[in-house]
């Protein structure tokens, strides 16, 4: 990032710390009004050049927002602009989905049941499935109506079912979005509509992309749905790269005049998965091109060796700092042999976080099996280390799960607070 995007980057977290927020519908502002976050990038560039922090002129304002990760080892392939403060738009709906498929899982809500619709979820601007207040609709037609149409009176339904009210829903959902270590987000809302200050940045919504994927597999088939049949009528995905794209199969778009348009997108070619986040497009055509043209990139470097093996799916809050860490090829034989032994009996497992030490690590794993006796008794502690860029990570996991346990292991771990991945025998 160059010295005017830091700079730039620092101002809207000092506005969002001072609870200014930002001016979502207007490209210009009179004085005492807080102005638009691309306006004010461009701003703290003439700044920063007041300043004599930079030498060259500098471009005064960020085009786009970018990232392209490995989904399962969390290696950044290509970043531009990629902590930049922008708005999520529509792209906060994976969220709402995120803590649907949560809630899915906990036996809190089924896929049958149907959600009474409120006045405030009728009240919400278009795009939305047109539902009326005092009528329901099932949890999984409003699944689809925000994968496939955005629609923003379903988000709310949604939001509302979960949390009590939009409001107390936001709070959850920036809650989650800290524990998956979405350290630039803010939710104000479940659908993404225009407030000054629901915000993120490109890098925290490719974490929340693996996330979907490594915490709810079975539920991601959702976004692959190229259209699903509401009111008579079909309803066409708003993704339209996935038609012309091989191997995309989800995940979200978004658009507010605020952000531009905004995609984030999931690709599979010759067994590697890609996500990648483009935000601030002028158009939905330039945005999905750079998106191909990024992951057409992403996907020769991994062919030309340029990639890290496979390992972990997302860092956890133990990590410093609490991303993804790329993982290296080689492992310690003692892993190595405890992943095959897994493998040959068909066992999940859980990882509960990872640290500087082994000790540490086996300790971790020790003590979540000791507060949790009952749920972990078939378990047995094990501690995966690997290297990236000369520093050692040990992964504290719990193996001898199959795969129904593991993920009932983690969402009762996380519901009490604390961290948990299921991890596959591949992993």
């Amino acid at each position: 990032m160059t010295e005017s995007q830091r700079a730039a980057s620092a101002a809207d977290a000092a506005m969002i710390r001072a609870g200014q927020g930002t001016t979502m519908d207007r490209d210009v502002a009179p004085s005492g009004v807080s102005l638009p976050i691309r306006l004010r990038r461009g701003m703290a560039g003439v700044l920063a050049v007041a300043a004599g922090l930079l030498t060259a002129a500098p471009a005064l304002a960020v085009k786009y927002e970018a990232i392209v990760m490995d989904a399962r080892t969390g290696e950044v392939l290509h970043q531009e602009n990629a902590d930049v403060i922008t708005h999520p738009a529509s792209l906060t709906k994976m969220m709402t989905l995120y803590l649907t498929f949560e809630a899915l899982e906990a036996g809190r809500l089924n896929l049958e049941q149907t959600l009474p619709v409120s006045e405030h979820a009728q009240s919400m601007s278009p795009t939305k499935l047109g539902l009326r207040a005092g009528s329901s609709i099932k949890v999984e037609t409003a699944i689809l109506g925000l994968v496939t149409k955005s629609a923003n009176d379903a988000a709310v339904v949604l939001g509302e079912a979960i949390g009590g009210s939009e409001p107390r829903f936001a709070e959850i959902m920036t809650r989650k979005a800290r524990q998956l270590g979405m350290r630039s987000t803010v939710f104000r809302n479940a659908s993404g509509l225009p407030d000054d200050q629901q915000v993120t940045t490109a890098r925290d919504f490719a974490m929340l992309s693996r996330a979907l994927l490594a915490d709810y597999p079975k539920y991601y088939p959702y976004f692959s749905r190229r259209s699903f049949v509401y009111g008579g009528r079909s309803v066409p995905n708003h993704n339209r790269l996935m038609s012309r794209y091989d191997g995309m199969d989800g995940i979200k778009t978004g658009y507010i005049k605020a952000s531009g348009f905004n995609l984030a997108a999931s690709a599979v070619r010759d067994g590697r998965r890609l996500v990648a986040v483009v935000m601030g497009g002028k158009s939905p055509v330039a945005r999905d091109n750079r998106m191909a043209e990024l992951l057409d990139a992403s996907f020769s470097k991994l062919r030309r060796g340029g990639g890290d093996a496979p390992v972990l799916a997302r860092a956890d809050a133990d990590d410093a700092p609490a991303r993804a860490v790329p993982v290296a090829a080689a492992a310690t034989a003692a892993p190595k042999a405890a992943a095959k032994a897994a493998r040959a009996a068909n066992a999940w497992g859980i990882q509960v976080g990872a640290f500087g030490s082994a000790a540490a690590g086996e300790k971790a794993a020790k003590e979540v099996m000791r507060k949790h006796p009952q749920l972990l008794a078939n378990t047995k502690p094990s501690v995966v280390s690997s290297t990236t860029k000369g520093k050692k990570v040990y992964r504290a996991r719990l193996i001898g799960l199959d795969e129904k346990e593991a993920r009932n292991a983690c969402a009762k771990l996380k519901k009490a607070g604390g961290h948990c991945m299921p991890l596959a025998p591949s992993l």
